[in-house]
């Protein structure tokens, strides 16, 4: 199929964008790599009467980091993030996330910001992002700007938090300091590249004598959002993650997935798969940690 016709727009600055959104609102749609959203409109699943070209804002292609966080801007580019030493070395998990992010040639043009917005429920950065405990900043030209903490932004399938006259900013990773640091991503799809059946994710630190001291974990495909479990992983502080407790943990989050059935995979399936997708992550990052437990 073909896209319903459209207008567009080259916005001059971001300024620009959202003074767009605010007088054509539902009607108009943001667009940077076109990832996400032109395949929708291919298939008229979005039908969007305007769109609003941001691919040449520069202000929201900066990356800068203090002490404690690391600033993404929307529109940097999912490549450009893959091979950002500083960003890998802060964030590790969000490069490793990114290694199963369709092919070289979707990271090339796909934006951090499309994927998060675009909120598939088996994309790897939203996922990511809740596992690092991201903070989204939204901006909209009347009620200027304000944050949105990663758990409260994706609220089910392609849905999320951003008003109709809002424009993701930017994205703040929260910095994990200290030694013995580890994070793991995996997935299982039909094809490499293709959205996963289930996926997870996992980013822990552990004490000088092995035991837990910080984690956080996760798993998408499985439910209507990628979903972060952090009363469980409360309950793993100053434990050893052994095999057998890893697979516990994983058999308690299992439990918690409400996954649908289609001609890939039934909904038991999906279910037994990311408790055994998680387990694997759990012990990855684990060792992670043994082998580059270095100060961050």
């Amino acid at each position: 199929m073909k896209a319903a016709a459209f207008d567009y727009v080259r916005a001059d600055n971001l300024e620009h964008a959202l003074g767009i959104l605010d007088e054509a609102g539902s009607e108009a749609k943001l667009i940077a790599g076109g990832q996400s959203l032109v395949p929708m409109m291919a298939m008229r699943f979005a039908r969007p009467s305007l769109l609003v070209d941001i691919n040449r804002l520069e202000e929201l292609k900066k990356i800068s980091q203090d002490e404690h966080t690391v600033r993404v801007g929307a529109c940097v580019r999912q490549r450009d993030i893959e091979f950002n030493y500083s960003l890998c070395q802060t964030a590790p998990l969000l490069k490793k996330a990114l290694s199963w992010v369709g092919h070289s040639q979707t990271r090339n043009r796909g934006t951090i910001g499309g994927s998060l917005v675009y909120a598939d429920p088996s994309a790897e950065l939203p996922l990511a992002s809740l596992v690092l405990g991201a903070s989204m900043h939204l901006q909209s030209d009347a009620a200027g700007l304000r944050e949105v903490e990663a758990a409260d932004f994706f609220l089910g399938p392609m849905f999320t938090a951003i008003a109709e006259t809002e424009c993701l900013v930017a994205i703040d990773l929260p910095i994990w300091h200290g030694q013995h640091i580890g994070s793991a991503f995996t997935e299982v799809s039909m094809r490499r590249g293709d959205f996963a059946m289930a996926s997870a994710a996992c980013q822990l630190q552990t004490n000088d004598d092995g035991s837990l001291r910080r984690i956080s974990f996760g798993v998408g495909g499985v439910n209507s959002t990628p979903t972060v479990f952090p009363q469980i992983a409360q309950k793993m502080i100053d434990k050893p993650l052994t095999p057998e407790f890893a697979k516990e943990v994983a058999a308690e989050v299992a439990k918690e997935c409400d996954p649908g059935s289609d001609t890939h995979a039934s909904s038991r399936f999906r279910r037994s798969l990311a408790g055994t997708l998680l387990a694997r992550v759990m012990l990855e990052a684990l060792e992670d940690s043994m082998l580059n437990g270095v100060s961050k």
